[in-house]
């Protein structure tokens, strides 16, 4: 995801930002193979029943370009709409653009490559979950007063490009390593395609220590990361959007 403006940094994992010393960071690697393959060199146990992602972006990937996502998670238990905002600088944060409970800034963490994002949720009912994932409502109308402003005052995005459309569904199914080290999360979108990721928070002072861990345990189990684990995300976008 490209910067956006008033937003700054990306730093080394091995560089805990000045300021944040508190502040999480998610690392995480893209894998490749056969899922049922990586399921089972991994020892890995289901967790929770699967739930339906829907993702929202226009047909000219605008929201990506900006470093955005916007994203709807169905589940039994209730749906959660989240706004997520790539490459903010979590050490400089105003908190009130984060309302307690309402969201959080991380840093995820891609190889070498270190970076904060601010992630705000609202939670929908069932009514505005059928409407938002039908098309009868636009994102624009489900968003909570804290991820409209954030987008006004902070990205410098709204109102919000008129063409968003629901890109999905998408299977979503998360497992643990029998250890409990590490969350792995298998999606599979309409036309079968399949990603899979591993990820591990940790604290952000030993998030490259973390990393050469996980990198030396995928290495035993024998499951290779993807070469190129930049194209991930927009993959799976132009793969919907097909």
């Amino acid at each position: 995801m490209v910067a956006i403006a008033a937003v700054s940094p990306r730093a080394t994992a091995g560089e805990s930002p000045r300021g944040a010393p508190a502040t999480r960071a998610e690392i995480q690697i893209g894998l490749c193979g056969p899922p049922d393959r990586i399921e089972r060199a991994l020892d890995l146990v289901p967790r929770g029943a699967p739930i339906e992602v829907w993702l929202f972006d226009d047909a000219a990937l605008t929201l990506f370009g900006r470093g955005l996502r916007l994203r709807l998670r169905v589940a039994k238990g209730g749906s959660e709409f989240a706004l997520k905002v790539a490459d903010q600088d979590c050490a400089k944060l105003d908190p009130k653009a984060v309302p307690r409970g309402q969201g959080k800034c991380e840093y995820d963490v891609h190889g070498a490559s270190m970076a904060g994002a601010v992630t705000l949720t609202r939670a929908l009912n069932a009514r505005e979950t059928s409407d938002l994932m039908a098309g009868r409502v636009p994102p624009a109308q489900m968003l909570s007063a804290a991820q409209t402003r954030y987008l006004r005052d902070v990205v410098g995005l709204w109102p919000l490009p008129p063409a968003l459309r629901g890109l999905g569904p998408i299977s979503l199914r998360s497992y643990a390593t029998r250890t409990g080290s590490y969350d792995v999360d298998l999606t599979q979108l309409p036309a079968g395609e399949q990603y899979v990721e591993i990820s591990r928070k940790v604290k952000v002072a030993d998030a490259t220590k973390a990393m050469g861990v996980l990198e030396a345990d995928l290495a035993r189990a024998g499951v290779e990361a993807c070469a190129d684990q930049s194209a991930q995300a927009v993959n799976k976008l132009r793969a919907l959007l097909r």
